[in-house]
């Protein structure tokens, strides 16, 4: 019985599908004005994971990721450049669909732009203007009301009240409320625009996942994922908008993982401790990355460190020294849900998809393999990781493969060749020294029946 952390809820509810066997899913992507940074891979892996146990669980999935391709950021990044903003937006999607393939991301069904659901936009607004939780300025701008709106904060958990206290709200005499906030900007010198009932403009940043989730999913879905730092006020807005327009339930599960954080201080441009998924790839191995991400629990921090992803590193490559055991091509990856650790497996991932414990029994599956040979294991251990989106190359490969090294394959297997003439020859304070500079260089000889393997430390 599947349960989820419902962020409206404040509980782990039971998962209760609106139609039978299907799952329609919404996540918050990316604002695509530069590259991916830690916190964006954080959501690609997480609800790359929630899809993958919703079809190993036997759901129909329909998986909907949008790109913001029209914002300030964009719009200031783009006149920065001198070019526009179709141009900057669609160099960062190919960026970014670069990085999520690296991470092992299955793209979404869907992925649809700002930029082409204008007209969905303007027909919302427009619901919400007829129903008098809108309204317009002479300068063309239109306004939420969110004192229109009664169940507004219900997400947060704060009345309007609290929120007009606790946010730095700027003061702007159009709104009737410092807290309504912006569904259409009207037309600017330099910035992109689009007609509409109330002149030239663009549309707020809020009022884009509303439309596009409509439009996907239809006006009443499954669950709706995203970051933490989504929950105020991008999540609560849409719930406003959504809710308001049709005066019904919009999502039934609200999903959000966890902050980002560098040696335990939130990662942030201005604290200089901002990392791209580019830069961590060039010193770490895309499946480190993906096991790091996924061996905390989607809802608490993730604290990267140096030190973290080297244990990540560690404790893949035992991983897949265990599968190493068995011939490679005869494991198959078929999934005995009867046996005890795949039924822990899946009580683990029901359970909120608690991936800490998931992984634990990869580790229990590991043993057992190190131990007996089992080839039934070794194709347990392939097919659970699988589901994690682990384990899924060659493990040779795996093992010898190294983003930034001292030493090619070619100058280790010279080196290799070279011990075991110096070994031929009765020579071991040779053999003993070429085994060490290897070491120190961060490759480890195994000796076994006459033969020498080596892999990365």
């Amino acid at each position: 019985m599947l349960k989820i952390f419902n962020s409206l809820t404040r509980n782990k509810d039971i998962f209760k599908p609106i139609q039978d066997n299907s799952v329609r899913m919404y996540v918050c992507g990316m604002t695509v004005y530069d590259f991916c940074h830690l916190g964006h891979a954080r959501v690609l892996v997480v609800f790359d994971l929630v899809r993958r146990w919703f079809q190993a669980s036997g759901y129909d999935v329909l998986y909907v990721r949008n790109i913001t391709d029209i914002d300030d950021k964009i719009i200031n990044r783009a006149n920065e450049n001198q070019e526009s903003f179709l141009e900057l937006t669609e160099r960062f999607i190919q960026a970014m669909n670069e990085d999520a393939s690296a991470l092992g991301v299955v793209p979404p069904d869907v992925e649809p732009k700002a930029s082409d659901n204008i007209p969905q936009m303007i027909s919302l607004i427009e619901q919400l203007l007829d129903k008098g939780l809108a309204y317009a300025n002479p300068n063309g701008d239109v306004y939420y009301s969110v004192t229109k709106f009664e169940r507004y904060g219900r997400l947060s958990g704060k009345s309007l009240e609290d929120l007009r206290a606790g946010e730095r709200v700027d003061i702007n005499h159009d709104k009737n409320h410092p807290m309504d906030f912006v569904l259409w900007k009207g037309a600017k010198p330099g910035e992109p625009s689009w007609s509409s009932p109330w002149g030239e403009g663009r549309p707020g940043w809020h009022i884009e996942c509303s439309a596009m989730s409509e439009r996907y999913l239809g006006a009443h879905f499954d669950i709706h994922g995203g970051g933490q730092d989504l929950q105020f006020p991008h999540h609560e807005n849409e719930i406003a908008q959504s809710e308001g327009a049709h005066e019904h339930d919009y999502v039934n599960y609200w999903m959000h993982n966890g902050f980002v954080r560098v040696d335990n201080e939130k990662m942030s441009k201005s604290l200089g401790n901002f990392f791209t998924v580019r830069e961590i790839l060039k010193r770490y191995d895309s499946e480190v990355i993906r096991y790091f991400i996924l061996r905390a629990h989607y809802r608490s921090a993730l604290n990267y460190s140096d030190q973290h992803l080297n244990d990540a590193k560690a404790s893949l490559s035992r991983l897949y020294t265990a599968l190493k055991k068995v011939d490679s091509h005869s494991v198959s990856g078929d999934i005995d849900w009867s046996h005890s650790l795949a039924s822990k497996f899946k009580e683990a991932l029901d359970d909120d998809f608690n991936t800490p414990e998931a992984i634990s029994v990869l580790f229990d599956l590991a043993s057992e393999l190190n131990r007996s040979g089992n080839l039934k294991v070794a194709q347990l251990l392939k097919g659970l990781s699988g589901i994690l989106g682990l384990l899924e190359r060659d493990p040779s490969e795996f093992l010898q493969s190294s983003v930034a090294s001292k030493l090619s394959e070619v100058d280790i297997e010279s080196m290799i060749n070279q011990r075991n003439e110096a070994r031929a020859n009765k020579n071991f304070a040779k053999a003993d020294q070429l085994r060490k500079d290897l070491l120190d260089a961060g490759v480890v000889l195994e000796d076994s029946a006459g033969k020498t393997t080596w892999r990365r430390s």
